[in-house]
Order: C-alpha cells, then structure tokens, then sequence
C-alpha cells in the first residue's frame, strides 16, 4: 500500500528537489564558465603566442635583409675566409627556410628555425661591423653577458670559462683576442663532448663519421644530438653545423685582427663579436638540454 503524505509533506519534497536541480543547474553553469574560462585564456595565449612569434620573425628577417645588402653592397676585401663563411651559412639557411616554407618541417621546428635566422643576421652584422672603420659610440654598449642558465645547467666551469672570456673583451686588452678565443671555443667543444660523449655516439650511430683518429665528427655529434630532440632533418643538422664553423672562424679573425695589421677592435666590434658567440652558445645550449 502507498505511503500517504501530507501537502505539506508533499510540498516539502517538491522543495528539496526543486532546491537540488538549482544546486545542479547552478554547478553545470559554473562548470561551463570555467571551461569557456580556460579556453579563452588558451585562445588569448595562442594569439599573443602567435604576434610575438611573428614581431620576432619580422625583426629578424629585416635584419637579415639589411645586413645580407650591406655586405652585397661593401667594397672591403678584409676578412675574405669569414665572408665565405657568412654567405654559406645564410645559404643554408636560405635553404631551411625553403623546407619550412613548402610545408616539409613540423612545428617542433619553428623555435630553433627563429634561432636560426637570428644566428644567420648575427654572422653577417658581426662581419659588416668588423669592416666598419667609422666613429663608435660607446654609452649604446655593453659588455655584460646576457646569458641566463644556459651554461650552468651543462657545466658549472663552462659558465665560469665564459664569464671570463667576457670580462677579457676589453680594448685596453692587449691579450684580449687570445683569451676570449681560447675561453669560448673550448666552451663550444666542451658542450659537444659532455652532452654528445664519443662512446655514445658510436653506440647510437655505429656508421657515423669519424676523424682520422677514429673520433665522431662535429657534424656526426650534431646529428646524434638533434635526434636526441627529435629533429632528424638533415638540411637543418648542415644549418647547424655551418653555424658553428662559422663561429669558428670568427675566432681565427679575432686572433688575426688584433695581433695583425689592422690592431685591435674598437668598442662596438667587440660587443658585435660578443653577440654573435654569446648567441651562438644559446642556440647550441637549447639544442643540447
């Protein structure tokens, strides 16, 4: 038999479902506030993500172009070997581009694909600046480094090492070149050997290139390391291993110029050459973590 209930009873009930659907609707509400919340703020990050992306490109691009047109346009015939340096590396990124631009590189690219067209405006302002002879203004520099945890995360003595060949960049420095030179070439082979061990490579990569002593090559620790990252392209692995050559051989023009000829740098070729070795390390660095 039924249970009879009062109307108040009745009406009680009524309520306290009344009271639960509100308390539902009311949660679902939030719930899907939350949510739209979370999408909007995605949707806003992706877009300033996006302009930012796209302001830097720019920048860097502009750069490139008008570095790239002020060597086409010079008439200096120093630095011969590193101007070679500096048109083959903007080939090979000229080639990259082309590869992202035709669809064949992922988005996993696009950071270092940045990088890489900062490294190839770096090399050709470094070249131009060293073939300025004009007045300097000395309040715009600095020499401070500008790297944050890139080197310390590998090595404590690397971060040590380039720290001191900063403070070397004096140009009341007679020894400036030799220190510098000696400080950041060892960091860049230090990164190499500590994060691309020659043993690992050999494991990883049994028919890899190797040197008359029978150690992988630069190029073959390059390769090892960019697929540590997933990054198998090969025209991006010859992107990077031009751009180290080319810091390469800015060392070698170091040394000539300051011990040869044409005497020490001034001010701002100095602060060119840091930026262009100091990012040179960042983008090493963030290839190798």
């Amino acid at each position: 038999m039924a249970k009879r209930i009062s109307l108040s009873q009745y009406k009680s009930k009524l309520r306290q479902l009344q009271n639960k659907q509100k308390q539902a609707i009311n949660k679902y509400n939030q719930e899907v506030r939350k949510y739209n919340q979370k999408v909007n703020q995605a949707i806003n990050k992706y877009n300033q993500d996006v302009r930012a992306h796209n302001s830097r490109v720019r920048a860097n691009r502009q750069r490139l172009i008008t570095e790239m047109n002020k060597l086409a346009n010079s008439n200096s015939t120093r630095h011969v070997v590193y101007h070679r340096s500096v048109v083959s590396l903007n080939n090979r990124y000229v080639n990259l581009d082309s590869r992202s631009e035709s669809g064949s590189l992922d988005s996993n690219y696009d950071y270092y694909l940045d990088l890489s067209e900062k490294e190839t405006a770096n090399s050709a302002e470094v070249l131009n600046s060293l073939s300025h002879t004009g007045d300097e203004d000395s309040n715009v520099y600095s020499l401070t480094s500008t790297l944050n945890d890139e080197l310390i995360a590998i090595s404590i003595d690397l971060d040590n090492r380039w720290k001191g060949a900063v403070f070397s960049l004096n140009p009341k420095n007679p020894d400036a070149a030799r220190h510098f030179c000696t400080s950041a070439r060892e960091v860049f082979t230090q990164i190499l050997e500590i994060k691309a061990p020659d043993n690992t490579v050999i494991s990883q990569i049994p028919n890899c290139d190797t040197t008359e002593y029978g150690k992988p090559t630069r190029r073959a620790k390059i390769k090892y390391l960019l697929h540590q990252k997933g990054l198998f392209d090969e025209e991006f692995g010859n992107f990077v291993d031009e751009d180290v050559n080319n810091i390469l051989e800015l060392f070698r023009v170091f040394n000539d110029g300051t011990h040869g000829s044409s005497g020490t740098y001034n001010f701002q070729q100095l602060v060119s050459i840091k930026k262009r070795v100091e990012d040179g390390i960042i983008f090493l660095s963030n290839l190798v973590q």
